[in-house]
């Protein structure tokens, strides 16, 4: 008995499609991943444990350093403990929109819970729900000037509007409209709820890390944020929608479920691959006689009517054999061949390109009829080059 080693080509080419497709599913992941985080800045929008130029941890760090409690809440629960004493500052900031519609009712319920409550570029849902009077006006640009009493405002002196707008509708004296950009659009609305005081913001550029330093950006968000021992960051997560509703699909899981149904696929392929087994080549104990080929194209031009590619094929052949037997080379050409046989059997030089090259059949019986004709012009031709 003996056995065969594996040459390391061989090996290298059963192994070369799979190691092509799992570099291509890692580029592939790897492009995907750039491509859809190329946009994105740095770290989570106005996060306030984000370090990124859109992230809000710089004014965190600036409070927690001058004394104030900082607690990140990410839903209602915790944000109740986290402001059981209601000396506190609470603010909302709602990016996936999870207090919009029915569960922006629950603002109501926030509002007893806080001295001060701030509102950071909240869904148009969640102002009516807490002042039916206050709309939302598009967007906001530009360094925005005081034009008001309230406090960090005026200490602000310009702000950084960037942002969201709000119009205030109502005609309560004692609600306060800030930053007006134009067309009576501004970015700070405060009134008094209760023994609450609530600030819808929309400034929220100012927020950010990298734009706090600016003008007097860091006046207006220390002095909003920065009136009570506590502030409580509430950001609502998928506790807080009602247990009879099931979670949107958030789009920030799109691209590991992706990733993951991308490697899944490939492991498959690995797997069966595997388990099938490389291609083998083997020579089957068949002989195919020449008769059942012909036979066989013979019903394929019959079946499609291709009636001159099949006399095609015969005239091929019987060009083929008349320059042998006139003795022609094998560049010679239809019409040479033509020629040659004519002056040798003495037919019309006219029938015999007829028959080898120019008649087209029109149908079977045409077809038939040629045929005949080239066994006759063959049987001429042999019959002339054959020694007496």
């Amino acid at each position: 008995m003996s056995y065969a080693t594996p040459l390391l080509r061989r090996t290298l080419r059963r192994w070369v499609f799979w190691v092509v497709l799992v570099s291509a599913a890692l580029v592939f992941v790897l492009v995907t991943m750039i491509a859809t985080g190329a946009g994105r800045p740095l770290g989570e929008p106005l996060h306030p444990e984000s370090p990124g130029p859109e992230g809000t941890m710089a004014a965190v760090e600036v409070l927690r350093d001058h004394g104030v409690d900082v607690i990140v809440a990410t839903s209602f629960e915790q944000m109740r403990a986290a402001s059981a004493d209601r000396d506190s500052t609470i603010l909302v900031h709602d990016p996936l929109l999870i207090l919009d519609d029915d569960n922006a009712a629950r603002l109501l319920d926030v509002v007893p819970l806080a001295r001060d409550l701030v509102l950071l570029d909240p869904s148009t849902a969640a102002v009516e729900a807490v002042n039916a009077e206050i709309a939302a006006a598009g967007s906001v640009s530009g360094v925005l000037s005081a034009d008001c009493d309230l406090g960090p405002v005026v200490r602000a002196d310009e702000v950084t509007g960037d942002g969201r707008g709000y119009r205030y509708l109502g005609s309560d004296d004692s609600v306060v409209s800030c930053l007006d950009s134009g067309d009576d659009i501004v970015s700070v609305v405060q009134f008094d709820h209760g023994e609450t005081t609530v600030s819808v913001v929309g400034a929220t550029e100012a927020f950010t890390n990298g734009t706090i330093a600016s003008v007097g950006n860091a006046a207006l968000v220390f002095g909003l944020l920065g009136e009570n021992p506590t502030l409580v960051w509430y950001i609502p997560g998928f506790a807080d929608i009602a247990s009879d509703e099931d979670p949107a699909l958030s789009p920030q899981w799109t691209t590991p479920v992706v990733i993951l149904l991308a490697l899944v696929a490939v492991a498959a392929g690995v797997w069966r691959g595997r388990r099938l087994g490389p291609l083998v080549v083997e020579n089957l104990p068949v002989t195919v006689r020449a008769s059942e080929t012909m036979e066989g194209r013979a019903r394929l031009y019959s079946t499609s009517s291709a009636r001159l590619r099949a006399l095609d094929s015969l005239r091929i052949g019987t060009v083929q054999r008349l320059a042998g037997q006139c003795k022609l080379p094998r560049t010679a050409d239809f019409y040479e061949v033509a020629d040659t046989v004519a002056a040798i059997t003495g037919w019309r030089q006219t029938d015999v390109r007829a028959v080898l090259v120019d008649a087209i059949p029109a149908h079977d019986r045409d077809l038939m009829e040629l045929s005949d004709r080239l066994l006759e012009l063959e049987r001429a031709v042999a019959t002339a080059t054959t020694p007496t």
